[in-house]
């Protein structure tokens, strides 16, 4: 069996990491420390490992001891049975996979009833065992005659009985499962058939596909189980049969012997009834298990990247969600994303009221000082994106500008108890409005208000395990949020459910506390919090941002427990609190001698370095140093694209095969993952992120099918 140790071991030599970074890390994981923690404020334990080398950690020792749960409950199970050898044990035991596991375990299988067991019963086992014993002489039919009872009445049946026990025996081999599984791994053709070649649909590029196993992307790969699931398509795994029943026969068959045909004819049975299809169903759920993790990785990434996308503080938005029938509500929100006024125009078809829409608009620029009008990129956001392009050129007002936002999400935010709570007396498409004003101000405090799938930067997500997806979406908000910090007097509890540790419950007695008792003066405050102890205020602290409060350290990403270091470090430089963001000490940090100081103050490097990082920058928020969205005052359309064409465009969503950029029109082009770089591009995600702002060319327009591709290409 694997101890704690021998795990380490693995863990570190598989993930090209220390020992020592491992063990220590395993143990900060074992003792309820976050992620997040550990990665921010425990480098010197870990070797300034990052989150995602924690994660692999957390994931990977997991996996090693659940595989020893299982290894505990096989051994035990057998041995219930009273069949559990030394030999057994010992390669249960030395089993580095749960396959290799579960093969061993299998001939111990409570089975349901088969030929083999039917065999048995009828007392023909020993008639196998005379066939496997490979006599030069004799006469099998002789041999078989002496089986001959009411249930085995002729000497076929006897043999056929025979052979399906020596079936059974040989698919329920490990070594056989072992070998089969990797051949066919190695050497296989994931195959696609139409069901009706004549039925249109969007799988007809499967309709006669055959790809190698181990070349098939995983996007495809979720794409035909999509097709076969709406029966569609006919899927399966193609193997040359010939090298494995030829494998088959130099391991159980002797040649020479009157029992050599039967035996061969056994074991291709065991092959073609037995062990191909159960290889084919694990092979496919290991393809099926690859693609999902690849398509959650994809949306993890996506949705990192979506939930970092800058704030765009200190502006008035109009907030717009697009109608045709029902109209486009419109919310009105401050600087800070406080609601001022709602409402309803009805600029598109079918009624077409531009004129008293644009009086509306121009009233609410007008009194409220608008500068940003966000339009949500659903139904007819298209023709509302051009009457607000139209009514910005008729104002001629220096600064105003509109954006496309991504909407999705919003409607499932607005019919929330979130929502309601928020804005009870809004109805739900006002709701959306609001929502869509604020994603500009602040995307993050706004997107953790909604379910992480319907964010719409995912691939393929019905198609993964949901559980599965649920979990690493979480991770990702996790980190984003705790990546840039909360103010803990301004943050939603959804938004402080998600800090180092801080569950639910004790977000909603943060926020009820600073509603009975105003705004935390200290971080210190924290520990009145109902149900936040000592550990939780260890893991939370350095993660929550109070601004003006009673100490400026509070505002930095400086954790409590370094406060009286930091103290010790600006005496050290003869400075002061007073001097924090001011160009004296700045420029004492910047020429300060990082190794020795850290020497002199008996402080960990990484530590101090995060110090200094944090004194050079108070108060300031991660995001901004990424590009701002990109604003527009007029509008393209589709016919206005031609060939060649250069333009500025945002990133909406990475997939494996290209990204979707917004280029200002209703469709979002296509960058194959071909015209992504004039290098070769492995993976999309290491050339563009979700949010990027990026330059691309037309490549081609299809009118009749609203497509557009693009390059990114020099």
């Amino acid at each position: 069996m694997f101890t704690i140790i021998d795990i380490i071991q693995i863990t570190a030599r598989e993930l090209g990491l220390s020992q020592k970074s491992v063990t220590s890390t395993v143990k900060m994981l074992d003792e309820g420390n976050t992620v997040p923690f550990i990665a921010r404020y425990r480098k010197e334990m870990t070797g300034e490992l990052d989150e995602t080398q924690i994660r692999q950690i957390e994931e990977r020792v997991g996996h090693y001891r659940a595989l020893e749960q299982r290894k505990e409950e096989v051994i035990r199970l057998i041995d219930e049975q009273g069949k559990l050898t030394d030999e057994l044990r010992n390669k249960i035991e030395k089993a580095a996979k749960l396959s290799e596991v579960e093969d061993l375990y299998r001939p111990f299988r409570q089975k349901r009833k088969t030929r083999a067991s039917m065999a048995r019963e009828k007392g023909l086992e020993p008639l196998a065992e005379y066939l496997l014993s490979f006599p030069a002489a004799g006469s099998v039919e002789a041999e078989a005659a002496k089986y001959l009872t009411e249930d085995v009445p002729t000497v076929e049946d006897a043999l056929q009985g025979a052979m399906d026990v020596i079936a059974e025996d040989i698919a329920d081999d490990p070594k056989v499962r072992g070998w089969v599984r990797d051949y066919t791994r190695r050497h296989s053709y994931l195959v696609s058939r139409a069901k009706d070649a004549e039925q249109d649909s969007v799988y007809e590029m499967y309709y006669e596909f055959k790809e190698p196993f181990s070349k098939v992307p995983a996007h495809r790969v979720l794409a035909i189980n999509r097709g076969e699931h709406e029966e569609f398509l006919q899927v399966s795994i193609a193997v040359e049969p010939e090298p494995i029943l030829t494998w088959l026969n130099e391991n159980f068959v002797r040649e020479n012997s009157i029992t050599t045909d039967l035996v061969e004819r056994a074991a291709a049975d065991a092959y073609k009834r037995l062990v191909a299809p159960a290889v084919e169903r694990e092979l496919r759920a290991e393809l099926t298990d690859m693609a999902s993790e690849q398509a959650i990785n994809v949306f993890s990434k996506n949705l990192r990247s979506l939930l970092l996308q800058p704030p765009v503080r200190g502006k008035m938005v109009l907030g717009v969600d697009p109608a045709f029938r029902t109209g486009c509500k419109w919310a009105v929100v401050d600087q800070t994303g406080k609601l001022l006024q709602v409402g309803v125009v009805y600029p598109t078809p079918p009624q077409n009221k531009v004129r008293e829409a644009e009086a509306v608009f121009t009233r609410l620029i007008e009194e409220y000082g608008i500068e940003v009008i966000t339009i949500g990129n659903g139904t007819a956001s298209r023709e509302t994106e051009q009457f607000v392009a139209g009514l910005i050129q008729k104002l001629n007002k220096p600064g105003l500008a509109y954006v496309i936002v991504s909407e999705a999400g919003a409607s499932v935010y607005s019919a929330s108890k979130l929502a309601i709570k928020e804005f009870p007396d809004l109805d739900v498409s006002q709701r959306s409005a609001v929502s869509i004003a604020r994603r500009l101000q602040d995307p993050l405090a706004e997107l953790v208000k909604i379910e992480p799938k319907a964010v719409g930067v995912g691939q393929y997500q019905h198609d993964v395990p949901p559980k599965r997806l649920d979990e690493s979406l979480a991770k990702v908000v996790e980190s984003a949020v705790n990546h840039v910090g909360v103010d803990l007097n301004t943050a939603s509890a959804p938004l402080l459910s998600y800090v180092s540790g801080i569950n639910a419950t004790v977000a909603e007695n943060i926020v009820r506390l600073r509603e009975e008792n105003g705004v935390f003066e200290n971080r210190k405050h924290l520990s009145s919090v109902p149900r936040l102890g000592p550990k939780t205020f260890e893991q939370c602290a350095g993660f929550m941002r109070i601004s003006g409060g009673d100490n400026p350290l509070d505002a930095t990403p400086i954790h409590p427990e370094s406060y009286e270091l930091t103290y010790r470090l600006l005496e050290s430089m003869g400075a002061s609190l007073d001097e924090l963001d001011t160009p004296e000490l700045r420029h004492k940090l910047v020429h300060l001698d990082i190794e020795q100081t850290a020497e002199e103050l008996e402080a960990g490097v990484p530590t101090l370095k995060d110090i200094i990082e944090a004194l050079l920058r108070p108060g300031r928020d991660p995001r901004e140093d990424l590009p701002k969205p990109v604003f527009r005052t007029d509008v393209l359309s589709i016919e206005d694209l031609k060939s060649g064409m250069e333009l500025k465009g945002v990133v909406r969503n990475v997939v494996d095969f290209g990204a979707f950029v917004d280029i200002g029109i209703e469709n979002d082009g296509l960058v194959h993952i071909s015209e992504l770089s004039d290098e070769y591009v492995r993976n999309p995600l290491d050339v563009v992120a979700v949010g990027d702002v990026v330059t691309v060319r037309v490549l081609s327009v299809d009118l009749q099918r609203n497509r557009i591709s693009l390059s990114m290409k020099s």
